[in-house]
């Protein structure tokens, strides 16, 4: 996939997992992985930008495995900013493929 398609996308599927349920971040990487290859290196100054906007509020949970982990949850304002990013993906993306429709068209 093209790195600007990602870039302008990323935000939009990080919200809708975490939407689904509290994650913490290796976790997220490897959800937002499943849609988009991205690496950590992406994912985590994303985390923090979104959390300083107040789209996310953090909490620590002890784990078996290390040290403890830093899981997402999103806030209010993230579930708003998750409806205004669908809707304008969900007009983007329609309307970019009925205009390739339509240069289909043509040839």
């Amino acid at each position: 996939m093209n790195s600007q398609f990602k870039k302008g996308v990323l935000e939009l599927i990080v919200l809708l997992s975490v939407n689904k349920r509290d994650m913490y971040g290796y976790e997220l990487v490897s959800e937002v992985t499943k849609v988009v290859d991205v690496n950590e290196g992406t994912i985590y100054p994303l985390l923090k930008r979104l959390t300083n906007e107040n789209y996310f509020e953090t909490y620590l949970v002890e784990s078996t495995e290390g040290p403890s982990r830093k899981y997402y949850k999103l806030t209010v304002l993230g579930k708003s900013r998750l409806e205004e990013l669908k809707k304008g993906w969900i007009e983007f993306s329609s309307s970019v493929s009925e205009f390739i429709k339509e240069c289909e068209k043509g040839e």
